[in-house]
């Protein structure tokens, strides 16, 4: 498994270690029962604060990607790589419909427009 991180860019490490991680998932490199690096691990892979990492894990936690044991670290639970992907695209649009000016609100209008097949 492959986690990169671009100091540069505007998204927070976390965020970057999370969306790695669903890459990963996405093209199959990380299944369901794969172990992800120890968080202190990878903070010294990255050279960042392993506090960064867990952020990075809660983000997926929240997501159902991974759960989080005690003794066993973070552990891949989603069968399906197609809905890594589907939160991975979900975060590129959000970011580039920002970039493009967008609001939150109008953000959830071309969505909800796009649904309902009104637009």
């Amino acid at each position: 498994m492959l986690v990169t991180i671009d100091r540069a860019s505007p998204l927070s490490l976390a965020e970057q270690i999370a969306a790695s991680v669903r890459r990963n998932m996405a093209d199959g490199t990380l299944r369901k029962g794969d172990r992800l690096p120890p968080a202190r691990t990878l903070a010294r892979t990255l050279d960042i604060n392993m506090h960064t990492v867990l952020r990075g894990y809660q983000l997926l936690k929240d997501e159902k990607l991974i759960e989080l044991r005690r003794g066993r670290g973070a552990v891949v639970t989603a069968d399906a790589p197609s809905k890594a992907l589907v939160i991975e695209s979900c975060q590129q649009f959000v970011q580039l419909a920002r970039s493009a000016g967008m609001s939150g609100p109008d953000i959830v209008q071309l969505v909800t427009d796009r649904l309902n097949g009104t637009a």
